[in-house]
């Protein structure tokens, strides 16, 4: 009966995680409000960094019990499955998800220009080095350096704005709900990977399915607060959720752990992987280059892409 008992509490902890994304998204998009920050900059860099946490700890704990290699892997599986995946299916079940010309100009070229950082070191280094590592942490802090600019710019032009009044112990009020909301995810989703690993023994699930799953439960925070921020119709949340993430997952996922040991990296993720990855935000950005947002049509195309990547990589055989 322990197969029963797993797949209740995988039940339970869905709900746990829905209901935390809820509350996460709801309070910080109400933080934003009250610092005058806007929508995107929370999804680019709160929401990412607090969604993607998952990944950097995977990287992290791969590295420090001697298995770097699966560093690699984990960040570029993520990033591709952040936007063929979670877009994806966020912009089927939303009906369209949107953005603004400028955001997507700069967070999208942001994510495409990291993409190739990594994929040019991949191909010179064979490896995730030390000056890897420099790179990408500085460039991420160039990075955080023009947002943090633009959303000066912006606050300026909109300083008597009732949105930029402050409430100090509300806004406190406000944070200690989106820090139990990102904790409940993060609670919720180690459940939900725990039962899916569990249940995948009990009826012997192939690996490769097994670590599909396993990959979806170290982004479950990530889909889960993109799908609840483009159901409440909040895109630019959503898009910069995801911009924000494989941004983050690269520049800081893989830049920190460089810092401490050389991340060797395998053919397929240099070959295969880390090119699917720049081709998946080529497409990502040429979908959305017209009218600057993804309808329940290029939602299929990023989910049909994605399920060939999947496919090809199941039968790699370099």
């Amino acid at each position: 009966m322990l197969w029963l008992i797993l797949i209740i509490v995988l039940i339970i902890s869905l709900i746990a995680v829905i209901k935390a994304a809820d509350i996460f998204v709801e309070n910080l998009v109400e933080i934003g409000s009250s610092l005058g920050i806007s929508e995107v900059i929370l999804g680019v860099t709160a929401a990412a960094m607090g969604t993607s946490l998952p990944e950097f700890g995977s990287a992290i704990i791969a590295i420090l019990s001697g298995n770097p290699e699966i560093g690699v892997g984990t960040v570029v599986g993520a990033n591709i499955w952040n936007m063929g995946g979670i877009l994806g299916i966020s912009a089927v079940f939303s009906g369209m998800i949107t953005t603004k010309k400028a955001y997507l100009k700069r967070d999208g070229s942001m994510s495409l220009v990291t993409a190739i950082i990594l994929f040019l070191f991949l191909l010179y280094f064979g490896s995730v080095n030390i000056w890897a590592g420099i790179v990408l942490i500085v460039v991420y802090l160039g990075y955080l350096y023009y947002l943090i600019q633009g959303q000066k710019k912006e606050n300026q032009k909109n300083i008597e704005s009732k949105s930029n009044e402050k409430n100090p112990k509300n806004l406190r009020k406000k944070t200690m709900w989106a820090l139990a909301g990102i904790l409940g995810l993060a609670i919720g989703c180690r459940i939900l990977v725990y039962c899916t690993v569990e249940l995948s023994d009990i009826f012997t699930i192939p690996e490769m399915f097994a670590g599909i799953l396993l990959a979806f439960g170290t982004t479950a925070p990530e889909f889960f607060t993109v799908l609840t921020s483009a159901r409440r119709g909040l895109s630019h949340l959503a898009i910069g959720t995801v911009l924000g993430s494989n941004i983050f997952n690269i520049m800081i996922g893989l830049g920190v752990p460089a810092l401490l040991v050389t991340i060797p990296v395998e053919n397929i993720a240099i070959l295969y992987d880390a090119p699917v990855m720049i081709l998946m935000t080529l497409t990502l950005l040429l979908l959305m280059r017209r009218n600057h947002r993804l309808t329940r049509r290029e939602g299929l195309i990023l989910i049909v892409f994605y399920a060939a990547y999947i496919t090809l990589r199941m039968f790699w055989t370099v």
